[in-house]
């Protein structure tokens, strides 16, 4: 009994230890402020939030927001044709990338919308095309709803809004498993960051050791993991009714192999919007303007400048 015992509190101990030893630490706002912040980087306070974004270029006005998990950064490449000939603005929104959190932040959907309002309201935008990804997607057709008269033309790219089903991504499973989701909060692998990113690219040989650290990098900023945890718990109300408002010219553009929101979704869009149409890219995942961008951006240009 003595030995069983003995052996039981090696095994224990040895847990522990691999535990403990990959245990990852937040990383302070100010170190990565110094590696992911640049001289077009600006910072202005929102309800207890230094809301992080960035306004290049001159013209109309393009907003653009990012999805769940990921920062401003996926737009990079957009940004750098479309500064040329527009005011591009991109931001990373609450919860993620270097604005992080506040714990008077629900992360309900309706705040999301009311965030967005003040933030346009601060910068003194009152007129723009706007472009959205997946949660940013959501964000941006619920604003539209209630802002007709402000979007000259929506943008979705793979928006988030109908009801996922069952087939929840595994991350999202495993952030709302009581204790499982300690994972995510305290351990958090490079590895498990790069295989959710091989899960919302189509194309593999895309993902670069560059784009892989800078997910895991604002994954670690100070507050981010437990947010996550704390957004992926919340349940979704269907507010899809509210698409039916929005009178505003849109575009839906999908990765047809998307395997977090299936293109199925983009008909259940189609449907719902009064004055919309349609693109699918083929062989392209869950973030198009990121994996794909020179097509993806030609496609939204076309639809702008028509």
């Amino acid at each position: 009994m003595k030995q069983l015992f003995k052996l039981l509190l090696a095994i224990l101990l040895a847990i522990l230890a691999v535990v403990c030893w990959n245990i990852k630490s937040d990383i302070p706002i100010e170190e990565l402020k110094e590696k992911y912040a640049n001289e077009t980087s600006k910072f202005i306070e929102i309800d207890g939030l230094n809301v992080h974004y960035r306004d290049e270029g001159e013209g109309d006005v393009i907003v653009l927001l990012h999805g769940t998990g990921s920062s401003l950064h996926t737009w990079d490449q957009w940004a750098a044709s479309l500064k040329k000939e527009y005011r591009v603005i991109r931001l990373d929104l609450p919860a993620f990338g270097l604005t992080g959190t506040t714990d008077r932040f629900d992360y309900e959907i309706e705040s999301y919308t009311t965030f967005l309002e003040t933030f346009l309201q601060k910068i003194k935008v009152d007129t723009m095309y706007l472009a959205g990804n997946s949660l940013g997607g959501e964000i941006a057709w619920n604003y539209t709803a209630t802002h007709n008269d402000q979007v000259q033309k929506l943008i979705l790219l793979n928006p988030a809004g109908f009801s996922f089903g069952k087939k929840l991504p595994f991350i999202f499973k495993l952030a709302r498993t009581p204790i499982l989701n300690n994972f995510i909060r305290y351990i958090t692998p490079r590895s498990f960051i790069e295989k959710n990113i091989k899960e919302v690219y189509y194309d593999d040989s895309k993902i670069t050791d560059e784009i892989v650290d800078t997910y895991y990098d604002i994954c670690l900023r100070e507050g981010n993991r437990q947010a996550f945890i704390d957004r992926a718990k919340i349940n979704r109300i269907d507010q899809t009714d509210r698409l039916e408002n929005i009178t505003t010219p849109t575009l839906v553009l999908w990765g047809k192999e998307d395997v977090w929101i299936p293109v199925s979704h983009a008909d259940h869009f189609m449907k719902a919007l009064p004055n919309a149409e349609l693109a699918i890219m083929e062989r392209t995942g869950h973030i198009p303007m990121e994996e794909t961008p020179e097509k993806s951006l030609k496609i939204a240009l076309d639809f702008i400048k028509r």
